[in-house]
């Protein structure tokens, strides 16, 4: 028997889920969370920090490096109070020494009172740190590049220089009391024995974290992995990271670098920021709700992350795309008949997320050519309407010509479906779709008649559902014996 399902309006839009035009020729069916447990989980690595990650959320720095993207102090504020509501760990801002408008809109930020801790990124200088550190921030995130084409073409530092440098400015942050990062910029094109020299000297001094990033987003899991997991030999500190989506795999590379020991994550929302942008919010959480939900859930309020995705995208006048991590119009719809019928007894069979921790609907497609008769009975049954198996399964194959002749919504379905049960109780011959266009009558009618020329067919199609049927029939008695 389907579960109960959500009270929606009659035209299927459910209000409060995916986006305020509801899901055209869809309806919203019952999430209820459920905890998923995959065979294939990695054996636990006292290393890993799957379980155990901080967000440092990067909108408010990386972000403002979006082509579309002007925040103002007003628009600030807000997506930090929205952030901190969330629950992310630290908020990070831009430098400062930017412009006079940074500096300032930095100090109101630290002056909110959040929960969060206040970053600032800033270059590894000294003129850059002493502007930071009067602003009160919570700590600095420092950066150079060490890559062979950031040293001859950006700052025309030789590693020596970066070195004594870095270790000048963490002795004056830290005399501060600010908590310090230092990282190296475009980590995975700059040589090793750089990386690894430079990352032990700062982490003898004290450095709080040390940086990887994959500037350019040329990094695969694989060499993150390798990467964090050597580093890890090197420093005693956390180790934070942040991954450009240029190839797409800032998501994966994330997951790959806490699996090998890296204790922080940079993210923005939508993922923007820099040409492609960097890890996502949603896709993030996305990926960690599946490795650990109970921590996730422990830590983070993700029930508000729809409503931050709606700020920014307004904000920096985007659409949030279709399939988004979460929060995307597709990202719970189902829509084939096989994935219907499984999904209304146990929608653990084709969801590996359940969008009730998100504060999400799931729909279910009634109104095409594949649906199956399974979300009819379900459709049927949110308007109160009851029927044989037998009547289902013909009023099914009546939406199906219909969609085969033309794009059906979900009020059509419902037509045919009031309809035919009106047909049903009543023996009458009510068309079940009025007011069809001269045209869409004639092509109904040729389906007609095209079907009632191969009965066989239709002879076919009833045995092998039957016997479908009958299997899964001995199956469950077998299992409850």
């Amino acid at each position: 028997m389907c579960p109960p399902v959500e009270e929606t309006p009659a035209n299927g839009q459910a209000n409060g889920t995916n986006g305020d035009n509801g899901h055209p020729g869809y309806s919203a069916v019952r999430s209820t969370p459920t905890k998923h447990v995959s065979p294939y989980q990695p054996v636990g690595d006292f290393l890993s920090n799957v379980s155990r990650f901080k967000i440092i959320e990067s909108t408010l720095r990386e972000g403002e490096q979006f082509a579309n993207a002007y925040f103002d102090l007003d628009a600030k504020i807000k997506i930090a109070k929205a952030l901190d509501e969330f629950g992310v760990d630290y908020i990070e801002l831009t430098s400062p020494a930017a412009s006079e408008q940074s500096r300032s809109d930095c100090e109101a930020i630290c002056k909110l009172g959040l929960k969060a801790k206040i970053l600032t990124h800033v270059r590894c200088s000294m003129a850059d740190a002493k502007i930071a550190v009067e602003t009160g921030v919570d700590g600095l995130d420092v950066v150079i590049g060490t890559s062979s084409y950031l040293r001859e073409h950006s700052h025309g530092k030789d590693m020596t220089y970066i070195k004594n440098t870095a270790l000048e400015v963490i002795e004056f942050v830290k005399s501060k009391g600010k908590e310090i990062r230092f990282s190296s910029e475009d980590s995975f094109r700059s040589d090793l024995v750089d990386l690894l020299s430079i990352y032990s000297a700062v982490d003898k001094v004290g450095v709080n974290r040390v940086g990887i990033a994959d500037t350019v987003g040329c990094a695969s899991p694989r060499q993150v992995y390798d990467l964090v997991r050597t580093l890890r030999g090197v420093v005693g500190c956390d180790i934070e990271t942040h991954f450009h989506n240029d190839s797409g795999c800032a998501i994966a590379n994330a997951y790959c670098a806490l699996e090998a020991g890296a204790t922080h994550v940079d993210t923005s929302v939508l993922g923007i920021g820099e040409r492609n942008g960097i890890t996502p919010l949603g896709g993030f959480m996305a990926r960690m709700i599946v490795a650990d939900r109970d921590y996730v859930l422990s830590k983070y309020n993700i029930k508000k992350l729809k409503d931050i995705e709606d700020l920014v995208a307004d904000l920096v006048e985007v659409n949030v795309p279709f399939n988004n991590y979460i929060t995307g119009f597709c990202a719970f719809t189902h829509k084939a008949g096989i994935h219907a019928k499984a999904i209304l007894n146990n929608p653990s069979t084709y969801e590996i997320i359940s969008p009730a921790d998100f504060g999400m609907s799931r729909y279910v497609h009634f109104a095409s050519r594949i649906t199956g008769w399974n979300a009819i009975k379900s459709r049927a049954d949110q308007l109160g309407l009851t029927m044989t198996d037998a009547e289902y399964k013909e009023c099914t194959a009546e939406i199906k010509k219909m969609a085969d002749i033309k794009k059906i919504t979900l009020d059509d379905t419902d037509a045919i479906i009031r309809n035919f049960h009106h047909n049903q109780v009543h023996n009458t011959n009510k068309p079940l779709l009025p007011d069809l266009t001269k045209d869409e009558a004639e092509k109904l009618n040729q389906v007609d008649q095209k079907i009632e020329s191969v009965p066989e067919k239709r002879q076919l199609d009833a045995t092998v559902e039957a016997d479908a049927e009958d299997r899964a029939n001995k199956k469950t008695r077998s299992t409850a014996a």
